[in-house]
């Protein structure tokens, strides 16, 4: 049986190769998801907003800033960018009329599916290099990974880091 001071130096170990991993998977898919959203004349952050208002099928600006963990100022203005360019709208809410929603266009729906489209390809390019119960293991995997760090996200925007005094 290992003793504590053991598993702690394998545990520090090991979260330094996480975040050694992690650190190069977020860089490479962020490079990738740059190049991809110019394909559409947007910017990444645009891409995610669009996403989640498809995904949502409609969402208020403060629910699009908690999404993208953006203030609401800026998802406001990602928002503006994205009904300048005929992807969004905005609609009264039929429940309350006081709230407005942001809701895809048909050019909207058109644009994110197509996106995602692509995107599946490539990820069915990816996968199919590893057998299914592998696959199984890395969508369980990431998708545990994915929740963990929403969990520890503050999306009120409040400070990104607290700094030792």
């Amino acid at each position: 049986m290992a003793t504590i001071q053991e598993t702690k130096t394998t545990l520090e170990a090991d979260a330094y190769r996480l975040s050694e991993a992690l650190g190069e998977l977020v860089r490479v898919v962020g490079f990738r998801d740059r190049d991809r959203a110019c394909c559409y004349g947007l910017s990444v952050t645009q891409c995610y907003a669009l996403k989640g208002v498809a995904d949502a099928t409609s969402l208020t600006v403060n629910d699009l800033a908690s999404y993208l963990y953006l203030d609401k100022s800026t998802a406001s203005r990602v928002a503006n960018g994205l009904e300048d360019k005929g992807l969004l709208t905005r609609a009264r809410d039929p429940d309350d009329g006081r709230v407005v929603r942001l809701v895809p266009t048909a050019a909207g729906w058109a644009t994110w599916r197509q996106i995602d489209d692509d995107l599946a390809g490539e990820y069915v390019e990816l996968l199919r290099a590893f057998d299914p119960d592998v696959r199984a293991a890395i969508l369980e995997l990431v998708g545990r990974l994915g929740g963990s760090f929403a969990s520890r996200v503050d999306t009120t925007g409040g400070s990104c880091c607290v700094l030792p005094k």
